[in-house]
């Protein structure tokens, strides 16, 4: 009887080991799920865009050509006034909320009010557009400096143009120097993970290349209107 007995707690202890067993791969299943369920569901990788001769990057590297072509497209589309400032200024704030730091919304909020009360925003019209021969593959070097691995300094070199009905009222050459932060924070509303945190330092009149004066016509001089870029 005792073989017996010996041979039934052999069976019953292996019975016990199993279910421990099977208990164990349950909690890890339940890890395992709870790992997959809480990974990202999407993945934003930064590609530069001329890949004639291949790139291989980390996936959280972002390039500098990118970090400046995110910072001219949002900047051009903040500073676009169509058809009446007071009402297209405001608007573009809330369009590109997503793409600014609460810093950078604060501070434009405060220039369209200050704008505003001057008056220079009623029936305006204005757009910036890049100087020609001074974007960034022009001298790409001094365009972005990588300050750390999520923070940079983009310099823009822009021709900004304002009109009041068919009369153009200001044309000026201007230098931003702007801070872009890497924002991962909202993707389904700012799939770059990059955001504009305004002015790395205040905005400067540049002066435009003489033209070349010919036999017969001296070189025009070039008159800068308006007053804050």
């Amino acid at each position: 009887m005792s073989r017996f007995k010996n041979e039934v707690k052999h069976l019953q202890a292996h019975v016990k080991s199993l279910r421990l067993g099977a208990a164990a791969l349950f909690v890890v299943a339940l890890l395992l799920g709870f790992g997959w369920w809480s990974s990202p569901k999407s993945l934003t990788i930064h590609v530069p865009p001329d890949l004639r001769s291949g790139s291989t990057r980390k996936w959280w590297d972002v390039p500098p050509e990118n970090v400046y072509a995110f910072t001219f497209y949002i900047w051009q589309q903040a500073q676009r006034w169509p058809a009446n400032g007071e009402e297209d200024y405001p608007r573009n704030l809330k369009a590109l909320s997503a793409y600014l730091t609460p810093r950078c919304r604060s501070f434009l909020q405060q220039d369209y009010e200050l704008r505003r009360n001057n008056g220079e925003l009623r029936q305006r019209v204005r757009g910036i557009y890049e100087i020609p021969g001074r974007g960034y593959g022009d001298d790409p070097t001094s365009r972005v400096q990588a300050v750390s691995a999520n923070d940079w300094i983009v310099t823009l070199e822009v021709s900004a143009d304002e009109y009041l009905g068919s009369e153009q009222v200001k044309r000026a050459l201007v230098r931003y120097a702007l801070k872009v932060v890497r924002m991962d924070v909202d993707p389904e509303h700012n799939p770059f993970g990059l955001a504009l945190d305004c002015y790395a330092s205040a905005p400067r009149r540049i002066e435009p290349a003489p033209a070349p004066a010919s036999a017969s016509q001296p070189a025009a001089a070039t008159h800068l209107q308006g007053g804050a870029p």
